[in-house]
């Protein structure tokens, strides 16, 4: 069977269109660090210190229209999570969000986080999104699971 190559493969996926508009000339445009990556870096506009045990907005200073279908996910890059021990909350934007993307970061490291214009502070992965519609019920399917809930699995 012949491979395809990743600029193959990605002509499919470039059909899908993720807009964005910089509001300010601080602004970076998002990248991908390798044909395979699952999201793109955001680019902090602005510097900012986030202290131990601290958590700061960081703005991106851009406006992102996703495609339909989809919602926006925040994730951490893995560099700063294990190096740094920055990691990101709050990573959902609708698809109907239209103001400056700002991610929000937490630093469970020891050291303070300086922020510079232009660091690479989080990834932006588009990811498929199911609304199914919500029902009230009198009852739910059994499982063999049940009502077991946090480690009844196994750690």
């Amino acid at each position: 069977m012949l491979k395809s190559s990743p600029f193959e493969e990605n002509r499919v996926f470039n059909t899908i269109k993720l807009k964005y508009k910089k509001l300010s000339n601080r602004a970076t445009t998002p990248t991908r660090g390798s044909v395979f990556a699952a999201g793109y870096d955001l680019y902090a506009a602005h510097e900012a210190t986030i202290l131990p045990g601290g958590r700061g907005l960081i703005k991106t200073d851009l406006q992102i229209e996703l495609p339909e279908g989809c919602y926006g996910r925040v994730a951490p890059r893995s560099g700063l999570a294990l190096e740094k021990g920055i990691d990101v909350g709050a990573g959902v934007i609708d698809r109907d969000y239209r103001g400056n993307l700002g991610v929000i970061l937490f630093n469970f490291g020891e050291q303070e986080f300086k922020i510079k214009k232009n660091d690479r502070i989080a990834q932006l992965i588009c990811e498929r999104v199911l609304c199914p519609e919500l029902v009230e019920c009198e009852s739910l399917e059994e499982t063999e699971r049940g009502l077991n809930g946090y480690g009844s699995t196994g750690v």
